[in-house]
């Protein structure tokens, strides 16, 4: 127990140096009056937004809570209440920092005119998030374990209200619990968060720049304020319990992966099995750990006018870190072991988990950089997309697509390739490792995914506010890096997804396979009809987000046409009514939000009912082969347009600025994409997950209970 105790106060520690920087950004300089004022809407609507949303979410998480401990395990209730409370934390604590950093980014850039100093406060502001998601999801894993006296693999328990036949590990139900409750409140906030920016987004520019020819981000369009309040409540708090939620469930997959072949093996000793319990759990802290002196060192030393190099540097550095002290880990934990209390899959001794990891973190790093190429304005596929835009825009959307589509096959092949070698390596359990490897740094990962957006607002404000055309020259440069960092976050967060989804596959079917192998018979009928209806299921899903967003868009850009129609809007003399936009882009997205996020966790519940296990594992499967390059091209599409657009807007193409017929064409495929890599890709990767961790957790349900067999 003392390594957990270690692990504690390393997340304690963390915890402190979050709050540190959280304080240290509040007692930063707001700015002018104008920029006080319009801060102080942003923060006060994306507020109201989230205690909106968490009424619907609270009384959802109450009443599953309530049918856990009723008829699965008494204490699991509290597990995936515990579950959504650290992932409700680290979303609140995340926007706020987010809304307070925003307008003193700005605010910097205006007093220094210098890139360097206004990135620290940027980063800074996004530190919070990411270093939040690692230690706040590591935290409640460890509460359960600490309070539960490490894992037991032998007893079994059952719900408050015993039903013949249903029995449970509680361990593994606790543990799943956990990570379910991270899960249902990551799908809440994405689809109703990706919603809710993506309407304002939209409607914003259509009223902006299609029907009034105005600026970007001009105050006299009451959309661009709720466009403010969005990035902060879908690009970081939703982004923060997405990422909560892959990291919360590798590790929690590693833990069932190590029960199930435990359970499975009977002659293996407690030495194995708790060093496959234990190392999850200090790999994660070794990349904590990283993540800690590589963002450290960004916040502290003195920066260059290279924002790409910073970021990147910290990225790396936090890689690298979790690269060496991964390795001692796995040699400490499991090199004590003889090669025959070693499991079988240990191809090569005590490295084979360590090489897993590497897998994983090198897989992280590689999609990054692939995603970067295809959507950066610094390469070859976005720069011809923004050329082409002077043709019309269906040249525009058709040179989009194939962008997204040529960009799926590298990180697919990436993924499998890891997937393989850890496999080989290291068996199922090597691959729940690689999984976990790939997100051990996630601290970093966020953190400079989560500065795109406090840049973007601090354009924002420097235009709504009428700054000094220098100060947005400087926010408009790290906006560009800053759409950059979210597009690479973007293709993180979807390859730790597929990564996280196999993991939790693979411990679902080994949840009641017989011997140490799972297996899921593709030669069934029930599995490959399971495999087409999940492929089909996210299709359906995908077109669900995008016609409801399109849908609040239309209504929310008429309703923006009403408030410009008053006479002194357009003039300047009267402000538009932001705060009843505010309250319709809410309501719009809560409204919304309900059905899909349902779809998804019922789909597993119910087809496991009357079909049983296999047809599940096929669901599972299905959707998940679909929706990983489905992702990865609404991602990367939607990435290509938005910085071809900016490319364009940089006057980077001779004869075609601002207002152009080019840039008019770029915008409409800004648009097309606003809703592909904000809405449908980020949601995508949690409907997966959020599946795979359902079946998962009621896995001893759909075994005892099965209509048709």
């Amino acid at each position: 127990m003392t390594a957990w105790y270690l692990v504690l106060c390393l997340v304690i520690l963390g915890i402190a140096y979050v709050l540190f920087n959280y304080m240290k950004v509040r007692k930063m300089k707001e700015g002018t009056a104008d920029m006080v004022e319009m801060a102080g809407i942003i923060r006060s609507g994306a507020n109201t937004f989230m205690l909106t949303e968490y009424k619907s979410i609270c009384l959802v998480l109450a009443v599953v809570a309530i049918l856990f401990t009723l008829f699965i395990e008494k204490t699991s209730g509290l597990s995936f209440l515990l579950g959504g409370a650290m992932s409700s934390v680290v979303c609140v604590l995340g926007m706020k920092s987010a809304t307070y950093a925003n307008v003193r980014t700005a605010n910097r850039a205006r007093e220094s005119l210098s890139i360097g100093e206004t990135v620290k406060v940027a980063l800074c502001g996004g530190s919070v998030s990411g270093l939040a998601v690692q230690a706040f999801g590591m935290l409640g894993l460890i509460l359960i374990m600490l309070l539960q006296g490490g894992v037991d693999h032998t007893s079994v328990s059952q719900g408050l209200i015993k039903l013949q036949g249903m029995t449970c590990n509680p361990t593994v139900m606790r543990v799943s619990t956990y990570s379910l409750g991270c899960s249902i409140v990551a799908m809440f906030n994405r689809v109703a968060g990706g919603n809710y920016t993506k309407a304002a987004d939209i409607s914003s520019d259509i009223l902006g720049k299609i029907r009034h020819d105005l600026p970007e981000d001009d105050s006299r369009v009451p959309n661009t304020i709720a466009d403010f309040i969005g990035d902060n409540v879908n690009d970081i708090a939703g982004n923060c319990s997405d990422l909560l939620e892959s990291f919360v469930a590798t590790m929690s997959a590693s833990i069932m992966i190590a029960v199930t072949l435990y359970s499975a093996n009977s002659s293996m000793g407690d030495g194995i099995f708790n060093a496959t319990v234990l190392f999850p759990i200090i790999l994660a802290a070794c990349g904590f750990a990283g993540c800690l002196v590589g963002l450290g060192i960004a916040n502290f030393k003195k920066m260059g006018d290279n924002p790409s190099h910073e970021l990147d540097m910290s990225t790396w550095i936090s890689a690298g870190i979790t690269v060496i002290l991964g390795g001692i880990a796995s040699y400490l934990i499991f090199g004590k072991l003889s090669a025959d209390e070693l499991y079988a899959d240990f191809k090569i001794g005590w490295a084979s988990p360590w090489v897993s990891a590497i897998m994983g973190i090198v897989s992280g790093v590689a999609i990054g950089v692939i995603t970067e190429y295809y959507t950066s304005t610094d390469h070859k596929p976005t720069r011809e997309l923004a050329e082409i835009c002077e043709e019309g825009e269906a040249f525009v959307v058709t040179k989009g697509d194939a962008i997204g589509s040529r960009s799926c096959l590298l990180p697919v092949l990436i993924i499998a390739i890891a997937l393989l070698v850890s496999g080989f390596l290291c068996g199922t359990y090597g691959i729940a490792i690689a999984a976990l490897g790939m997100l051990a740094f996630v601290g970093a990962t966020v953190s400079i995914d989560a500065f795109g957006p406090i840049a973007d607002n601090a354009g924002g404000l420097a235009e709504s506010c009428h700054l000094d055309p220098d100060v947005r020259k400087i926010t408009d440069k790290l906006d560009a890096v800053g759409n950059t960092t979210a597009a690479i976050g973007k293709g993180f967060a979807i390859g730790s997804a597929a990564f996280a989804t196999v993991s939790l596959i693979v411990a679902y079917v080994g949840s009641y396979s017989a011997g140490l192998t799972p297996v899921l018979n593709f030669a069934s009928f029930t599995v490959v009809a399971g495999g087409i209806l999940g492929g089909a299921l996210v299709e359906y899903f995908s077109a669900m987000l995008t016609d409801n967003t399109i849908d609040s868009a239309k209504i929310m850009a008429d309703e923006g046409d009403k408030m410009m129609s008053i006479p002194g809007v357009l003039e300047g003399t009267v402000k538009p009514d932001y705060n009843k936009m505010i309250r319709l882009a809410a309501q719009e997205a809560i409204h919304k939000m309900v059905i899909p996020s349902v779809i998804a966790l019922l789909i597993p519940v119910v087809g496991g009912l009357i079909f049983g296990v296999e047809f599940v594992g096929g669901i599972l499967v299905g959707a998940t082969i679909v929706a990983i390059p489905r992702a990865i091209f609404m991602g990367n599409s939607g990435g290509a347009f938005d910085n071809a657009k900016k490319y364009i807007e940089g006057e980077n193409i001779p004869g075609h600025g601002k207002g152009s017929s080019a840039h008019k064409a770029a915008v409409t495929g800004d648009t097309i994409g606003d809703t592909r890599k904000d809405v449908v890709g980020v949601a995508l990767d949690i409907f997966i997950k959020l599946m795979s961790t359902v079946a998962n957790t009621l896995a001893p349900v759909i075994r005892t209970i099965t209509l048709i067999k």
